[in-house]
C-alpha cells in the first residue's frame, strides 16, 4: 500500500528542485486567478453548474477556469464578476 502524504508536505518536497520551483512560480498568476474565481463562486453560493448557467456557458468551461491551467480573458473575468455579484480589482506593482 502506498504511503499517504499531505499535499503541503509533497509540495514542499517537490519545490526543493529548482526546475520544479521555477515552473511552479511561472504559473502563480494562473493559480491566483483560479483561486479568486473559486472564492467568488463559493461566496455567491453557486455550484459550477449554476455559475455556468448564469454565464451562459458550460460547467466544463467553469471547471477549466478553476483548474488554473490558463488565464481567462478580461471579458471572461468580467462575466464571472457579474454572475457572482463581485467586483474586479486589478493591481500592477512596479
Amino acid at each position: 500500500m502506498a504511503k499517504k502524504i499531505a499535499f503541503a508536505e509533497l509540495r514542499a518536497e517537490l519545490l526543493q528542485d529548482p526546475e520544479t520551483r521555477a515552473e511552479y512560480e511561472a504559473l502563480e498568476l494562473e493559480f491566483e486567478v483560479a483561486r479568486k474565481i473559486i472564492a467568488a463562486r463559493t461566496k455567491a453560493g453557486l455550484t459550477q453548474q449554476a455559475l455556468a448557467e448564469k454565464m451562459n456557458t458550460s460547467r466544463s468551461t467553469i471547471a477549466r477556469l478553476e483548474g488554473g491551467k490558463t488565464l481567462p480573458s478580461l471579458e471572461t473575468v468580467r462575466r464571472v464578476a457579474r454572475a457572482t455579484g463581485t467586483e474586479i480589482q486589478l493591481s500592477i506593482h512596479a
